[in-house]
């Protein structure tokens, strides 16, 4: 008989940043290098962009023309890397949406994680489509249903996923810690502009603290987004980042810290309000 293992209480995770563009046979071979790099120092979690299959400054038809289903290449690639160097990884794509669906023409903005085993343990499809700062993501993306279940277990701890714009809604991330997340991971295509990098960092910063998770998000690289790109503690300690490079960071996380920092501020058993869905 087997002896029996122990869950793991730390874990080493990375953000992968990078500027994806409409070239998506590119697009694959930089995440295949920075998927690698991330392995080589040791991380067990890999988190990549939103928007990493394809990408254009410019919304249009040809991005539903250039979205995939999630059998296609890209998440096939992204399966053959998690397999290849027995890592987690979880990237953004352009997901197509059925033909005869009252939709077809426009696409979802949907976040996949990959196991080591090469199966689609998560999806996720952005909820908060960016309407703001002069963009309009509602004529071309299709909003994702409030009713989601975008976890998965890393060796025994509880995994959540959001997208970019929800980071602007406090309420997301709530939702997610509500339903057990000890770890929030963030993919995103943050577009650069005045204070958009205070922004980030502020937000990312402050979603973890408030929920005492650690909150793993990654970025494009300039020139379009904002980089930044990384990995905060409970607390709100940055434990490591990118600038403005393509690159990859790595933090070990662990249970404890969890745990400590919930003992010192028990601000979730303290709070006297719950989320609730507005439709």
């Amino acid at each position: 008989m087997g002896e029996l293992t122990e869950p793991a209480s730390s874990w080493a995770i990375a953000v992968a940043q990078f500027a994806p563009t409409d070239d998506r046979e590119d697009n694959r071979r930089q995440i295949a290098e920075l998927v690698a790099a991330a392995e080589a120092r040791g991380a067990t979690l890999v988190v990549l962009p939103e928007y990493s299959a394809y990408f254009h400054k410019e919304f249009g038809p040809h991005w539903a023309e250039a979205a995939e289903p999630l059998d296609g290449p890209f998440v096939t690639a992204l399966a053959e890397l998690a397999a290849r160097h027995d890592v987690t990884v979880i990237a953004g794509l352009a997901e197509r949406v059925a033909e005869e669906s009252p939709d077809a023409g426009r696409f979802s903005n949907t976040i996949v994680a990959v196991s080591p085993d090469g199966s689609v343990v998560a999806t996720y499809r952005k909820m908060h489509l960016y309407d703001a700062f002069g963009q309009r993501e509602s004529d071309w993306i299709v909003p994702g249903g409030l009713d989601q279940d975008p976890f998965f277990d890393l060796d025994g701890l509880r995994v959540g996923v959001q997208t970019c714009y929800d980071l602007r809604f406090p309420e997301v991330t709530r939702r997610l810690v509500d339903a057990g997340a000890d770890l929030v991971l963030l993919p995103s295509e943050w577009v650069r502009g005045p204070l958009k990098e205070h922004h980030w960092r502020t937000l990312v910063t402050a979603r973890a603290i408030e929920n005492t998770v650690y909150v793993a998000a990654a970025d494009h690289a300039p020139p379009i987004g904002a980089g930044n790109s990384l990995i905060v503690d409970p607390m709100g300690v940055a434990l490591a980042g990118v600038g403005e490079t393509t690159d990859v960071a790595v933090a070990v996380i662990s249970r404890q810290r969890v745990d400590e920092v919930r003992a010192v501020n028990p601000a979730l058993q303290l709070r006297r309000f719950r989320v609730e869905p507005l439709d």
